[in-house]
């Protein structure tokens, strides 16, 4: 089928899903920082970020947490990144020792402008597509392009049409 809206090509991930694969994310950075190992703070990427953020630094028992909040998305159209609210500079510095997590690279858009911001920062994701790839260090599963992630704080649960047509 060719008529169908790119957001309709749906990958649903569930809260056990999402929990499963933010914790094989911390699994992955486990060890990986630059102090003997560890990682000084996470940085979570409102708000889409905050869930994995929350389970990753629970994994490495990392306290230190904050949040940047950055909008690229104005409902499901993507439009220029723009920083809403920035993390403690005294804590950020260059970013290093810092994981700053996303639930998805998309276009890179996001991470290009906290990147410039914090160019020695870890920058990890739970998902990514193949135009963000170059922006993430990390990442655990990756979906094509035209696939719209549907995230559990997204969702309610309701009947839902068959994919082929009606009865």
């Amino acid at each position: 089928m060719t008529d169908r809206l790119p957001h309709e090509k749906g990958f649903h991930i569930s809260w056990d899903q999402i929990h499963r694969d933010s914790r094989a994310l911390a699994w992955r950075l486990d060890g990986q920082g630059p102090d003997d190992g560890a990682w000084r703070a996470v940085v979570a990427i409102t708000r889409g970020g905050m869930a994995p953020a929350m389970i990753v630094s629970r994994e490495l028992d990392i306290r230190t947490v904050d949040t940047i909040s950055v909008r690229s998305y104005h409902h499901q159209a993507q439009g220029e990144a723009e920083v809403l609210k920035s993390p403690d500079a005294g804590l950020m510095g260059d970013g290093e020792g810092v994981l700053i997590i996303d639930d998805l690279v998309d276009s890179g858009k996001t991470l290009e402008l906290v990147r410039e911001m914090y160019p020695k920062a870890h920058f990890a994701t739970v998902y990514a597509k193949p135009k963000g790839r170059p922006m993430v260090d990390t990442f655990i599963t990756e979906v094509s392009q035209d696939t719209w992630i549907f995230f559990p704080w997204d969702m309610a649960l309701q009947y839902v049409e068959p994919y082929r047509g009606k009865d």
